[in-house]
């Protein structure tokens, strides 16, 4: 296969996990009206911790890739930096609806969380490293395509002004377009079969797992 055709072939292998995604009664339901107050500080709780390992987990995965795939590893680098201090927005959003940040860290996440950051840096640290790009893709697909209609959604379910409670949502509606033209990029560099057997794995794996954190939400 040529280096041009893995992301349009990890879209392709991968197309049915987000289908499954977009199409959870759960998932169609807060997108089109949003969600109790109750529901969306879970939500929030958990997608905090989500946020708090990404870039640990990239870091991990960042330590065991080789040469051979060196650009991958700048790549995530500089991802790194663009997401440092993320999980704060998440921390400011609980805030905004009524949960102290001393009580979203002392939030103990549910299985389905705690399976999605496990399984992520189990396949950074024992698995292949360049997993962690299926990690980011499912991510960036479900905040660039997502993230805006739910954010909305939230906004008007819950009456909330600007974006209070509702910023790190809003804000990687738009900055995870960006991100997903790069990570495009990079993933057309992967031109070996374990690479991207362990890629769309990941992907595979965190679409499902993420639609369960959210259906518990």
């Amino acid at each position: 296969m040529g280096t041009q055709a893995f992301f349009s072939d990890l879209v392709i292998r991968t197309d049915e996990a987000r289908r499954g995604f977009e199409n959870h009664p759960v998932v169609l339901d807060a997108v089109a009206n949003g969600m109790s107050l109750e529901r969306y500080r879970k939500f929030l709780l958990e997608l905090y911790h989500v946020v708090w390992h990404f870039n640990p987990v990239s870091a991990a995965a960042a330590s065991r890739i080789a040469d051979s795939h060196r650009a991958v590893r700048y790549y995530l680098y500089e991802h790194m930096q663009d997401e440092a201090g993320h999980e704060e927005w998440v921390l400011n959003d609980l805030d905004a609806i009524g949960v102290t940040p001393q009580d979203t860290r002392a939030w103990r996440p549910g299985v389905d969380t705690l399976a999605l950051c496990g399984y992520n840096y189990w396949a950074a640290d024992r698995g292949h490293p360049c997993s962690v790009l299926g990690m980011m893709y499912v991510l960036e697909v479900i905040a660039s395509v997502y993230a805006g209609p739910f954010a909305n959604s939230v906004k008007e379910a819950l009456l909330l002004e600007g974006e209070r409670g509702t910023s790190f949502v809003s804000s990687h509606a738009t900055m995870d377009v960006e991100h997903m033209a790069s990570l495009r990029e990079i993933l057309n560099t992967i031109d070996d079969e374990p690479a991207r057997s362990a890629i769309v794995e990941s992907t595979l794996v965190n679409f499902g797992l993420f639609t369960r954190v959210f259906e518990s939400a």
